[in-house]
């Protein structure tokens, strides 16, 4: 299979509140039945979730300005916890034998540092955990961190920036 790109877009404030403005170069990828305005499709993200959206297109004007339609865009940006300056890429895999589509997929990045002068993006599913180095990628809702990362953290001394003092420290902290 080959992965295309069809785009990548740098949201900004309309596009996380309303609808994603699609380049119009983009339509050639999207198989509209004939006379149809709008089109469904599904993308798989970062970590094969499938994801359904509506493109469309207006009725009149000098052009076509695609949107992915808010209805099933921002769901989208909800789960994945998206904000402005964030940015998505949509890729379309095809068959090398007859450029068949085979599916879409659908990227969120987040920009978490600059180095050497590159913006360094990762994928959304990545970020709150990956950081730390030790987490694994995607972690689900039920994830249990495992003990290890107590001991990254001393959350008991009062030295400690993290210190809270709770009941355990009237009573003494039977960690020590």
């Amino acid at each position: 299979m080959e992965q295309v790109h069809l785009f990548t877009k740098k949201l900004k404030p309309t596009h996380i509140s309303h609808t994603l403005s699609v380049p119009t170069h983009v339509l050639e990828a999207f198989p509209f039945p004939q006379g149809a305005h709008t089109m469904k499709f599904e993308a798989v993200d970062a970590i094969d979730n499938v994801w359904r959206f509506c493109l469309s297109t207006r009725l009149t004007g000098a052009y076509p300005k695609p949107v992915l339609l808010r209805s099933s865009w921002h769901r989208f940006v909800e789960q994945k916890g998206l904000a402005p300056e964030d940015k998505v890429l949509f890729f379309m895999e095809t068959d090398e034998d007859n450029d068949m589509v085979r599916r879409y997929t659908v990227r969120a990045q987040r920009k978490v540092m600059i180095l050497m002068g590159q913006d360094i993006w990762v994928d959304v599913e990545d970020l709150p955990l990956t950081i730390l180095g030790f987490l694994p990628a995607t972690v689900k809702p039920d994830f249990v961190f495992p003990d290890a990362v107590g001991l990254l953290i001393d959350h008991g001394s009062p030295e400690s920036p993290f210190f809270c003092p709770g009941e355990d420290d009237v009573a003494g902290d039977s960690r020590n």
